[in-house]
C-alpha cells in the first residue's frame, strides 16, 4: 500500500520550506518502518521506489511543480529509471534522502535521488526519466518552464547521464521475445 500517511506527512513538511529553484536540492529525513522490510530484514528494494517518490514529491511542491500542474491539469509520470543499492537500510534506521533535478532536454527531465545512512554512506542512487503529460501526451519543457515562471537553461548533460540516455535509445522497445519459448507457451 502506498504511504499516504508519510505523503501528507512529508509534504506538509516541505510546503513550510523555501522555495527550491529548478535544480536546487531538496533534503528530507525518513525512517525505516517494520512494513518496509523484506524477507531479509532490510528495505525492501521496491519499498525504496516508493519512498523515493516521497522525495520527489516533495520536491515538487518546493519547486511550485505541484501548484502548476494542477492549475495546468497535467500530470507526471516516470518515463524511465536507473537504481544502484549499495548499502543495507534495516528496521527503525534514520536516512537523509537528497532529491534534485540535474538537467533537461525538450521532452523529458532528469532527477538523481539518494539514500544516504547517518554514518554518511549512501545507501541507494537512483537516475530518473520524467515527464509532464497532458490529454495529448508529453508536455515539452519549454512550456512547462514558462508554466512555472522558470527561464533557466538545462545544465549540460553531465556524462554519465547522456551515456545512460545513449544506452536507453539502443533498448529495443517492445522487448523483445524469444520465439521458441514463445511457441512453447503457445503449444502449452
Amino acid at each position: 500500500m502506498f504511504p499516504f500517511v508519510r505523503l501528507a506527512k512529508d509534504l506538509f513538511l516541505a510546503s513550510r520550506q523555501p522555495a527550491l529553484g529548478m535544480t536546487e536540492m531538496h533534503i528530507s529525513h525518513h525512517i525505516v518502518w517494520p512494513w518496509d522490510l523484506d524477507g531479509f530484514l532490510e528495505l525492501n528494494n521496491g519499498r525504496a521506489l516508493t519512498l523515493y517518490d516521497l522525495g520527489r514529491l516533495g520536491m515538487g511542491v518546493r519547486a511550485g511543480l505541484m501548484e502548476t500542474l494542477k492549475a495546468q491539469k497535467w500530470g507526471l509520470t516516470m518515463a524511465g529509471s536507473s537504481v544502484r543499492y549499495r548499502r543495507r537500510l534495516h528496521a527503525f534506521e534514520r536516512f537523509e534522502m537528497r532529491s534534485r533535478a540535474v538537467c533537461w532536454d525538450d521532452r523529458f527531465i532528469y532527477i538523481e535521488q539518494s539514500m544516504w545512512k547517518s554514518n554518511g554512506e549512501c545507501a541507494s542512487h537512483v537516475l530518473y526519466r520524467a515527464a509532464v503529460t497532458d490529454k495529448n501526451g508529453i508536455v515539452t519543457t519549454d512550456r512547462l518552464l514558462d508554466a512555472l515562471g522558470e527561464s533557466v537553461q538545462s545544465p549540460e548533460t553531465p556524462e554519465w547521464i547522456a551515456a545512460w540516455i545513449n544506452a536507453e535509445a539502443l533498448r529495443p522497445w517492445p522487448p523483445m521475445q524469444d520465439h521458441a519459448q514463445s511457441r512453447l507457451r503457445a503449444v502449452a
